[in-house]
């Protein structure tokens, strides 16, 4: 969607140093899944995925929503998909500038025999047209990310429930905008980051909440995935073995790349910081303080660039400006430390990295094991299999048969029926504008320290002080 959007922010990659600054499975879903999202009473009480009213009183509930898309490539193509097997919600109209994936989301929305959508794309602004449309409630944005927030804020500005993919921001200015928008129109803005709805990130959440490790001290997590095909491929030669980027790449090989060229920093931190700020309570009872960050040297898109390309191909001289690896520190108000890291350019395989520590135990993702004082042996880690299936979430147990083939393992099923709920209420979402600008910030933040040599970097308040007194979303009593 929108792949012309980068030349403009040449301008806004050029003043890093004056301002701060996936591959999708759209999985084939089960009868089964199909037939419960269509007939199943799926209120949001029952599956506990709206929080308590934000501003006034809600609307009455509706009992269809009508959602449009903006940006149908891999993710928004993934969301279509999804929102296809509800029966209430209407896809109304959808955006993107490549005509090609309009053609696909047509023809995918003729099979499922669903009416035809509007359809917008004639530049770059034509989304605008589509915000301006009354059969139009809800939005879904799943653009390359230097349009997330212009968008999102013409979203709510239009009064449309907006969904927003992650990451939501680029600078801490774009970070305010959410919020300062979401409180000046009372539109509510949901970040859709769908590993808060892993399955073992849910049962960690119920161990946490039934004080299984105690006082919570320390948290480590990130995004460890091998991304150099990805972000390189020319569409010619077998998929993730091209060397080409920008107007001779597809996909995320024409916007993606041109971060790591001109950007030094954490530039997509939700995936591990979402989870574990719901689990240490991040704008509820505690926040993000400070943070310090580093980076390597970074060497991986090049040699890839030679191993695949050679050493004569053009883009062998290009300068990648960040770090292979960045590891970013965070303090929290409560006292806790969380550790993030950020690794795409090197050869590895996913990993998300997670590790919850507390006065009790921890439980870490990568080898997946656990240690609990006084029910572990001492000194040995436990296989967590069991642990996690003893603390499995409610949601899980009583709907992990229709998600599962929903996407990503199916957390997609999850947050999208989050989003479709919370905007049938119009309530606020678990997830917010404020917990999209907090996660968000760590990309300018870390940017700042690293050019800065590892210096501190303040955290703003979004909640401007509310944190002390909004109340941590209750992810367990409301399921039921």
């Amino acid at each position: 969607m929108i792949d012309r959007i980068f030349p403009l922010n040449i301008v806004f990659a050029k003043s890093v140093q004056k301002t701060t600054l996936a591959k999708q499975n759209c999985v084939p879903m089960q009868t089964s899944r199909r037939h419960f999202i269509s007939t199943a009473s799926t209120g949001a009480a029952a599956l506990g995925l709206a929080p308590a009213l934000a501003f006034d009183s809600p609307n009455p509930q509706k009992e269809q929503l009508n959602v449009a898309l903006i940006g149908v490539g891999l993710r928004g193509t993934n969301h279509l998909n999804n929102l296809l097997l509800r029966k209430d919600v209407q896809v109304t109209a959808i955006c993107d500038t490549d005509s090609a994936r309009i053609d696909l989301a047509l023809k995918t929305i003729a099979e499922k025999q669903k009416p035809k959508p509007l359809t917008f794309g004639k530049n770059d602004y034509d989304y605008r047209n589509l915000l301006d449309l009354e059969q139009v409630d809800a939005v879904i944005i799943s653009t390359p990310w230097l349009w997330h927030t212009r968008m999102a804020k013409d979203a709510m500005l239009a009064k449309k429930y907006t969904g927003l993919e992650v990451s939501a921001a680029n600078t801490l200015e774009e970070c305010w905008d959410l919020v300062n928008l979401h409180e000046k129109t009372r539109t509510h803005l949901m970040i859709l980051e769908n590993v808060n709805y892993r399955r073992d990130v849910l049962a960690v959440l119920n161990m946490v909440r039934q004080q299984l490790f105690g006082e919570l001290v320390h948290f480590r997590c990130g995004y460890q995935h091998d991304l150099r095909g990805v972000k390189l491929n020319d569409g010619k030669t077998p998929y993730g073995l091209g060397a080409e980027f920008g107007e001779k790449g597809i996909s995320e090989s024409k916007w993606r790349t041109w971060h790591s060229v001109y950007r030094n920093g954490d530039v997509y931190p939700t995936h591990g910081l979402g989870p574990v700020a719901t689990l240490c309570n991040i704008n509820r009872g505690n926040r993000f303080v400070s943070l310090t960050s580093h980076a390597s040297k970074g060497i991986g898109l090049h040699n890839y660039i030679v191993k695949v390309g050679g050493e004569n191909h053009p883009n062998a001289k290009v300068k990648f400006k960040q770090g292979d690896v960045i590891t970013t520190t965070i303090d929290t108000a409560m006292g806790e430390t969380i550790i993030i890291t950020h690794d795409v350019n090197l050869p590895r395989p996913y990993s998300l990295g997670f590790r919850v520590q507390g006065a009790k135990g921890l439980w870490e993702d990568d080898g997946n094991r656990i240690y609990i004082e006084d029910q572990s042996k001492p000194h040995r880690w436990d296989d967590a299999t069991s642990w996690l299936e003893k603390y499995d979430h409610p949601l899980w147990k009583k709907y992990g048969e229709f998600a599962t083939e929903a996407g990503h393992g199916g957390m997609d099923f999850f947050v999208l029926h989050a989003f479709v709920e919370s905007a049938k209420q119009n309530i606020a979402p678990p997830l917010d504008a404020y917990d999209a600008a907090a996660w968000s910030a760590v990309t300018p933040l870390s940017e700042q320290s690293i050019l800065r040599k590892g210096e501190p970097q303040e955290f703003p308040d979004f909640t401007r002080g509310m944190w002390l007194k909004r109340k941590p979303y209750d992810w367990i009593k409301d399921t039921y």
